[in-house]
């Protein structure tokens, strides 16, 4: 079996879903979306907890009822859909060679590409977590969809490891379902997750929060019995004497998301060595001409709605390049991050792109500044514009918009930096 698309979205998560429907939307008559998984909607159907669709449906919704939405409007639109299935390779000429129970092998060809395969958890193994090897240690995505999904309890008295997003969901779930959350451990001094989520999620629970701690080894044979953990100094090394053995059955891991990007490898598209993902522009195209990313894959978002305006942003000039392959002739700007910022997306922007709308830029800090602060964008010593945040921290992403008014500066430019100052 071999066949043509318009644009193949490979990933039925946020992202995926957004980019099929603005792809059809926008022109592409012939649309498929390839997920692994049995069902759309990725990570989404175990999140059951709210806080989904303030920005893009202005109303407060649980996970799977948010993709619900987006799976309805792509079946409206009579969009292809190959589920249970594996992406094996792409190449840089777009041929996608995919493999399912129901089809067998089969090779595709596509005149655009979208990316969108999501982030996967950090495991023990890339911690390099000491200790013995007893079961009851899992990364916090595998305990929520044991216990969302499965309606399995992973156990009974737990320790998390790590302050990311996903995990302070998992210690206020656990709670509801009746198990122990003792603390959560986190090695940065400071939140690594949402402000919104502390709060909700151990600050209203009276779960502890010990920051510059972490775990110094596993305790237990066949089953995880206790952690002993240690408080760390400036330079992540374990303090003598601060060690505490602390009973558990149960180790969560909630210590970073890593963007899926073994397919972009294969398709010789350049990854950004900060983020994981990919280079892209504010197409989001990637370096390879035709094959464009979105969503976790590209960098880790805060907030569901900024994956899904990513993915609209992308399956629109995915559509577009299928339709009339059309190039850059145009000169471009590289985004630097500069004082207090780690990454910049777009990493690249066209000079015109500023004549038919604004662009927006996202970036994450290094570190918190809980104090106000101008969040700039330079050429040079020029400031091009910059805007006010009260504070500025790690785990919630920053935005600004690059204003039309820009135009002239961003000529001028060949390189634009963003930093992040004190007012």
């Amino acid at each position: 079996m071999k066949k043509k698309y318009d644009v193949i979205v490979i990933g039925a998560g946020p992202a995926g879903l957004a980019a099929a429907i603005e792809a059809k939307k926008t022109g592409a008559q012939d649309v498929l979306v390839i997920e692994r998984a049995q069902e759309l909607g990725g990570i989404l159907q175990q999140c059951i907890h709210n806080g989904f669709g303030l920005q893009t449906f202005k109303k407060d919704l649980t996970g799977p009822t948010y993709a619900q939405r987006f799976i309805d409007e792509l079946a409206g639109l009579h969009v292809d859909t190959l589920l249970d299935a594996m992406a094996l390779n792409v190449t840089s000429e777009r041929h996608v060679y995919v493999t399912s129970q129901s089809s067998g092998f089969v090779e595709l060809d596509t005149r655009a590409l979208v990316l969108a395969m999501g982030c996967r958890e950090r495991t023990r193994a890339q911690i390099a977590l000491p200790g013995t090897r007893p079961a009851g240690v899992y990364t916090a995505g595998t305990a929520q969809r044991f216990v969302n999904i499965e309606g399995f309890m992973p156990g009974k008295c737990f320790v998390i490891l790590g302050s990311g997003d996903i995990g302070m969901i998992m210690a206020r779930r656990l709670t509801f379902e009746g198990a122990k959350v003792e603390r959560v451990l986190e090695i940065m001094p400071f939140l690594t997750g949402l402000t919104r989520n502390y709060v909700q999620c151990l600050l209203d629970y009276d779960i502890p929060l010990q920051l510059h701690h972490t775990v110094k080894r596993i305790i237990g044979n066949d089953r995880v019995e206790a952690i002993e953990s240690v408080q760390i100094d400036e330079h992540r090394q374990p303090m003598p004497g601060t060690e505490e053995t602390i009973p558990c059955d149960t180790l969560l891991l909630s210590v970073g998301l890593i963007p899926e990007n073994e397919l972009s490898r294969k398709a010789g598209v350049a990854l950004d060595p900060v983020t994981g993902g990919p280079f892209v522009d504010e197409e989001m195209q990637t370096s390879v001409p035709g094959i464009f990313a979105a969503g976790n894959v590209v960098h880790v978002y805060d907030l569901v709605d900024w994956v899904t305006q990513a993915g609209l942003l992308c399956g629109r000039n995915a559509a577009q390049y299928a339709i009339t392959a059309r190039k850059h002739d145009g000169r471009r700007v590289r985004m630097k991050a500069g004082e207090n910022v780690r990454y910049v997306i777009p990493h690249i922007l066209d000079k015109e792109s500023l004549a038919e709308s604004a662009q927006l830029l996202q970036m994450r800090v290094t570190l918190p500044i809980e104090a106000p602060v101008w969040v700039e964008v330079m050429n040079g010593e020029e400031r091009v514009t910059r805007k006010a945040e009260l504070y500025v921290r790690p785990g919630e992403m920053v935005n600004i918009d690059l204003p039309q008014s820009a135009y002239d500066a961003v000529q001028r430019a060949s390189e634009l930096s963003v930093r992040v100052v004190r007012r």
